[in-house]
């Protein structure tokens, strides 16, 4: 009996907007202390030293093309609130690991992007003293 493959998600292409946009956000985040970037299967990967925070489309979304990812695994109650509340979140659990979507549709959408990357950047070193 042949053992059956399973199937790997279809990665979305995305727009030549969302790289442009995906582009800015990699370059406000790269200065960030103990930040480093990563190519990681049409994503760029952002870690905060060995903890991945978030994931940009570099040639590929996630879920829906003009979505990135971020990491909190324990949100506080107030970021819960603000999570339920942004109508441009969805979120996923992987491996107990708790993930959000944000998806982008303008320019005005960078600015809050940029504050949740920078709470999954925090939540980071966290995840990192509770290890």
């Amino acid at each position: 009996m042949k053992a059956t493959k399973r199937a790997r998600p279809k990665l979305p292409a995305i727009s030549e907007q969302m790289k442009a946009w995906s582009g800015a956000l990699a370059a406000a985040t790269v200065d960030w202390p103990q930040v480093k970037q990563s190519a990681f299967f049409g994503l760029t990967a952002l870690y905060r030293k060995d903890t991945m925070f978030a994931v940009l489309p570099r040639t590929r979304g996630m879920e829906a093309a003009n979505a990135l990812a971020f990491r909190i695994d324990t949100p506080t109650a107030k970021v819960r609130v603000l999570l339920k509340k942004d109508p441009r979140i969805g979120s996923a659990e992987i491996k107990k690991a708790r993930w959000f979507g944000f998806e982008v549709s303008s320019d005005a959408d960078l600015h809050d992007a940029l504050d949740w990357l920078g709470r999954a950047y925090a939540a980071a070193s966290q995840n990192r003293r509770s290890s």
